[in-house]
């Protein structure tokens, strides 16, 4: 994750914020295109925000090999319509908007946000049987990775999170381990659970070698 935004000069940013949409303050005016599928924070699956700076969608050549669904021109002159619009998944998205303001906004979300992950992330620190996986200094609001270092242990820590009603921990398909997403949706009670069953598991692992 960048907590830096890269200097670009005359060069467009262009960013896919999916993980972290609506999870913290976003500075738009840095960006010539922000992508942002809604199923992570904003809504549910279907619904998709582009942010385009209006010199991006200026007439270009390019357009005309672009399929009009992708044309980001043909989006813009059609108001988002140009097919019949995911009305309920934008509705869906409206009330998940309201919320957010409601309860404090970006400044606020990101706060409750960080002290989810942040959780997690200290716990990893002072573990001796799993160890994340991010660098400290890009480590993810949206989703916290680690690993025991032993493939069929970070299996059985996965099953056994399962029995514990803890779903979806299992790591992405090419990479392995774990991966514990704490989105917007899920609270402080949701992540203390998963610690306390972290450390119960270290517990009754604690002969199991740490690789580093």
């Amino acid at each position: 994750m960048y907590h830096e935004l890269p200097n670009c000069g005359d060069v467009p940013l262009v960013a896919d914020v999916s993980s972290c949409f609506l999870s913290q303050p976003l500075d738009v005016e840095r960006y010539g295109l922000i992508y942002a599928g809604a199923q992570k924070n904003a809504g549910a699956a279907g619904v998709t925000v582009a942010i385009v700076r209006d010199n991006l969608i200026a007439d270009d050549p390019a357009f005309a090999q672009t399929p009009q669904y992708l044309n980001l021109k043909t989006q813009a002159a059609k108001g988002s319509m140009l097919n019949t619009p995911n009305t309920f998944g934008i509705y869906v998205c409206g009330k998940v908007f309201h919320w957010v303001e409601q309860t404090g906004g970006l400044a606020a979300m990101a706060e409750r946000n960080w002290a989810k992950a942040n959780l997690l992330y200290d716990l990893l620190e002072n573990s001796k049987l799993f160890h994340g996986t991010a660098q400290t200094d890009s480590r993810s609001i949206a989703n916290v990775t680690f690993r025991t270092g032993d493939a069929d242990l970070d299996a059985a820590f996965v099953a056994g999170a399962a029995e514990h009603q803890i779903q979806n921990v299992k790591g992405h398909r090419l990479v392995g381990g774990m991966r514990a997403s704490v989105y917007n949706a899920v609270t402080m009670e949701d992540v203390q659970a998963l610690a306390s069953y972290m450390k119960d598991f270290e517990a009754q692992h604690s002969l199991s070698p740490r690789s580093n």
